[in-house]
């Protein structure tokens, strides 16, 4: 199965696209080539401008609470497991104390990192980042790659309650809804949400299936519209097939 997620609102869209920035730099920095320890590094500059937002950690720290408020609700019900409530409000309020640990703006410490900075600004010019434009960072490059999996763990940990506390509310956003089975007739399909409460939608199709989606959706409508994979002679068109597929509507 192909999963592919829509967020609703901006506040969605920016914790999904943490969520792949913090994915990709945290394995290219695992990593010992010189190549990928430049894609981890621009990568966390990528972290640093989405993450820029002065209220995200606050938006996530409220509702790690309203989460944790809604948890508690369970506590003594036979039916729910006492370990897993708890293990679940542990690791909630551990990611909230750990985001309200983070003083200042997120990345400020980076911000400050002149020689950091200078890679940033050329690193967003074509080929910036040649040997005779930063030597300096051409250097480092050409050091152990133990020295320098250990500058970049340095400079992600910092943000690492910031990863911490989205994957939690990304992980509950996600259990959320339960999915149901639709067919796209000739790859259209069209649904009233009559101003429901969705703030993301989910759709898993068969990896057998070519079939690409294309969502647009507010609180009263959701359209999706199927088109046939691209290759290198054509470009991507409607399809003329039904598409089976299961849709899952998460809120918080």
């Amino acid at each position: 199965m192909i999963t592919y997620e829509y967020p609703f609102n901006e506040r969605i869209r920016t914790l999904l696209r943490l969520e792949d920035l913090f994915e990709k730099s945290l394995y290219f920095s695992a990593q010992e080539g010189t190549r990928e320890c430049h894609v981890a590094l621009a990568t966390l500059f990528e972290i640093l401008e989405v993450a820029g937002r002065a209220d995200l950690k606050m938006d996530l720290i409220q509702e790690l609470e309203r989460q944790r408020q809604a948890l508690l609700v369970y506590r003594n019900n036979p039916e729910i497991s006492e370990e897993a409530l708890s293990g679940a409000l542990y690791e909630i309020e551990q990611a909230a104390t750990a985001l309200l640990g983070m003083t200042g703006k997120i990345g400020q410490y980076l911000r400050e990192n002149d020689w950091l900075m200078s890679i940033r600004s050329r690193a967003s010019i074509p080929g910036g980042v040649c040997e005779f434009d930063l030597p300096s960072y051409h250097w480092w490059l050409s050091r152990d790659a133990s020295l320098r999996r250990q500058s970049l763990d340095g400079w992600i940990g910092p943000l690492l309650p910031l990863r911490d506390a989205l994957t939690i509310v990304l992980r509950l956003l996600r259990a959320s809804g339960r999915p149901k089975p639709y067919l796209a007739v000739n790859g259209q399909l069209q649904l009233n949400l009559g101003g429901g409460p969705a703030q993301m939608v989910r759709l898993d199709i068969k990896s057998s299936e070519r079939a690409v989606p294309e969502v647009s959706a507010n609180k009263y409508a959701l359209n999706i519209r199927f088109t046939n994979p691209p290759n290198s002679e054509t470009r991507s068109r409607s399809c003329d097939h039904d598409v089976a597929f299961d849709l899952t509507f998460c809120n918080l």
